[in-house]
């Protein structure tokens, strides 16, 4: 008896990451369809001369903005596939070690880590869809390609097992506020081990970490003096902390990459892709922190001024 919100909230852990990687899958289904449509369709011609001179046009592929969309999305559904694997190894490890230690610090992990999981996953499943839906143009709006279909399927998942609001709520206001930060300096601490002073993105990452950690103390400093600031600053919070932990995997498999094209393994191409995309979400989606940062500092000043009958 009395043990059926512990039973709940185990189950919830599951369900939260299955329905990220639910939005992770529609992200990565738009994402193929879009590039497969990038590489067949044509339209207009290079920037910087044409690629296919007896031809009428040029690939989309050869367009920059084209190619951003598709970075965008091969960088957030390859660092989301390695994030949500993380977060499961975790779930399996809470569950199943028989290192009472391991246990605890699994345990800890996916407390923390669940609502970031659920939330960012889906939020930018939906980002993906919708860039995989732009890059198909007006053939992206109507039934035939299937693109409007996967805006509309993975717009869901934000919204169930607890909206994508309750999720930051969750992960500001539950996990590391009521822990006094202590969850957060497991995944910290994590973060930091592993990394080595040889990997390309070490300094990058670190002051990335070093960031996020100012970022929990000033906004519990705040939070002291106005009650408002963990329910407003939450969402971008969340946001903030995933950019970082998307960085964290992409330093990882870059790592591995390079470890395994020095030993002369024969996917090449593969890995030496894996290696461009790390650098371009540092350079293109990593900066996403920044913003997001600044906006959960801002106060509440402003959200709080006007009267109910002013909106």
């Amino acid at each position: 008896m009395n043990k059926g919100l512990n039973a709940m909230f185990t189950m919830m852990n599951y369900e939260r990451l299955f329905f990220g990687i639910q939005g992770l899958g529609s992200s990565e289904m738009s994402y193929q369809n879009a590039l497969e449509y990038a590489q067949d369709r044509t339209q207009g011609r290079s920037a910087s001369g044409s690629v296919q001179k007896d031809k009428a046009a040029d690939p989309l592929m050869v367009h920059g903005d084209i190619r951003r969309m598709l970075l965008n999305m091969k960088a957030l559904n390859e660092g989301g596939r390695a994030f949500s694997t993380y977060v499961a190894k975790q779930l399996d490890t809470a569950k199943f070690s028989q290192d009472e230690h391991e246990k605890e610090k699994a345990s800890a992990l996916v407390a923390l880590l669940t609502p970031v999981v659920k939330a960012f996953l889906t939020d930018a499943g939906l980002e993906s869809c919708v860039a995989g839906q732009q890059v198909f143009g007006g053939h992206g709006f109507i039934r035939e390609w299937g693109q409007e279909q996967l805006v509309r399927d993975v717009r869901i998942t934000q919204i169930y097992e607890g909206t994508n609001g309750i999720q930051a709520l969750d992960l500001l206001g539950r996990k590391i506020a009521l822990s006094g930060g202590a969850y957060l300096e497991t995944f910290l601490s994590e973060v930091r081990s592993s990394v080595d002073s040889n990997d390309e993105f070490a300094e990058e990452l670190l002051t990335a970490v070093d960031k996020l950690e100012e970022l929990t103390r000033k906004l519990l400093s705040q939070s002291k003096n106005d009650p408002n600031v963990i329910n407003t600053a939450c969402v971008d919070y969340l946001n903030a902390f995933a950019y970082v932990a998307y960085g964290w995997m992409w330093s990882l498999m870059s790592k591995t990459a390079a470890n395994k094209l020095a030993e002369g393994s024969e996917d090449q191409s593969w890995l030496e892709a894996k290696q461009v995309t790390a650098r371009y979400y540092f350079k293109r989606l990593m900066p996403r922190f920044e913003s997001s940062a600044a906006v959960a500092l801002s106060g509440t000043e402003e959200l709080f001024t006007l009267s109910p009958d002013q909106f």
